[in-house]
């Protein structure tokens, strides 16, 4: 079956009722350190990292990988939402349930509005344009509500629940729609 990393990259932004998803361009690097450094977006991540760490580490175009698309409301970056084809974390090691993992941060102001439920839908959707029937991952801690319910919102069902990085874990599979017909 083919690999996520055989779909054209980049591909034309994707645009969706309200966002852009697209490349990472060098104008998005404040975000990345960003998303990154803020306290609410690493609560359940290991928490945030120091900013001047960030400035010296972070590339001059983050986030410049197949799968890796920079959110774009309004012309600005306020979120990434990636999809990792190796993903290698506890409990990801599932070849059987799916490779590819959807990830996704979000900046704070843009939380409550539905656009990481919007752009992490129009991901799930490339995917299976691009690779029929693959099934994408998801893990989350169960105490992110937020993450909880956005996995059912998206149609991830539950496969296990497992102990990693001192909390509970909730790992996920989404499959694209079989064509009808």
């Amino acid at each position: 079956m083919p690999e996520l990393g055989t779909i054209a990259w980049p591909p034309a932004p994707i645009s969706t009722g309200r966002l852009v998803l697209r490349a990472t361009e060098a104008r998005d690097r404040t975000a990345f350190i960003e998303l990154f450094a803020a306290p609410e977006v690493n609560t359940y991540l290991g928490g945030p990292r120091p900013r001047d760490e960030l400035e010296r580490e972070v590339p001059e175009v983050p986030g410049r990988r197949p799968g890796s698309f920079a959110v774009e409301l309004d012309g600005t970056m306020v979120g990434t939402v990636m999809l990792d084809p190796h993903a290698q974390r506890p409990g990801h090691i599932r070849p059987d349930v799916g490779r590819t993992e959807l990830g996704y941060l979000f900046l704070p102001r843009a939380w409550g509005h539905g656009y990481a439920a919007e752009a992490c839908a129009a991901a799930l959707r490339w995917v299976a344009e691009g690779l029929p029937g693959e099934a994408v991952v998801l893990r989350t801690q169960t105490a992110n509500e937020r993450s909880m319910r956005l996995a059912a919102k998206l149609g991830f069902t539950e496969v296990e629940r497992f102990h990693a990085f001192d909390a509970e874990q909730w790992f996920g599979v989404w499959s694209p729609p079989t064509p009808s017909g």
